[in-house]
Parts: C-alpha cells; sequence; structure tokens
C-alpha cells in the first residue's frame, strides 16, 4: 500500500513540474522584436523612455520600458492584460494581436539590461 501512495505521488509530482513547464513556455515573447521596438518608438516614446537612443522626451510620471520589464510581476499575461485594458493615466491605443505581441516581446527583452 506504501508503494502505490508512494508512486501516486510520484506521478502528481511529474504532472505538477509538467504543467509548471509548460507555464514557464507560454512566458516566451513570441512577437517580432524589432517591429516592438518600432511600434513602442511611435506610440510610446512621447511619455516613456523605450530604449537609451539620446534625446528620449518622456515624462517624470511614465516609468521606463526598462523599469518595466525588471519589475517582478512582468509576464506576458500581466503586460498583454494591462496594455488591452483604458487607464486614465494613458492613451487609449488600440494595437492589434500582432502588435501586442510584438510590443510584449520587445519589454521582455529589456529584462537583462
Amino acid at each position: 500500500m506504501f508503494l502505490f501512495h508512494r508512486r501516486l505521488g510520484i506521478v502528481g509530482l511529474a504532472a505538477l513540474l509538467t504543467t509548471l513547464a509548460g507555464a514557464a513556455t507560454a512566458q516566451v515573447p513570441t512577437g517580432d522584436i524589432v517591429n516592438g521596438q518600432r511600434i513602442a518608438d511611435t506610440w510610446c516614446g512621447n511619455c516613456h523612455v523605450v530604449s537609451r537612443s539620446p534625446g528620449s522626451t518622456t515624462t517624470d510620471s511614465a516609468p521606463t520600458f526598462e523599469s518595466i520589464a525588471r519589475m517582478p510581476s512582468t509576464t506576458t499575461v500581466s503586460l498583454r492584460a494591462f496594455l488591452q485594458t483604458p487607464h486614465r493615466s494613458m492613451p487609449n491605443y488600440q494595437l492589434s494581436r500582432t502588435e501586442l505581441d510584438d510590443v510584449i516581446a520587445y519589454i521582455l527583452t529589456l529584462r537583462g539590461r
């Protein structure tokens, strides 16, 4: 009987690890990073520092894209939810799914800088 419970525990642990690995894989950005930076420069660059390019104009209240990327809560899912939700302090841009994927992929590449 003990052996049966132990095997069941191992199977449960394997199922949990498989689920977690799938969730981690879902966080891999799939967009076009270059296009994401272009979109961000065009639509977000008036308020946010999008990249380290000189001459960026920003507001004091808008976080840099690098600081957003480094936040522990920043994931593909959280960025998608945030960017699709209207905010009082941000313009309500209507990006396509592909454009969202591209911007999210770009933001996530800034995490390691």
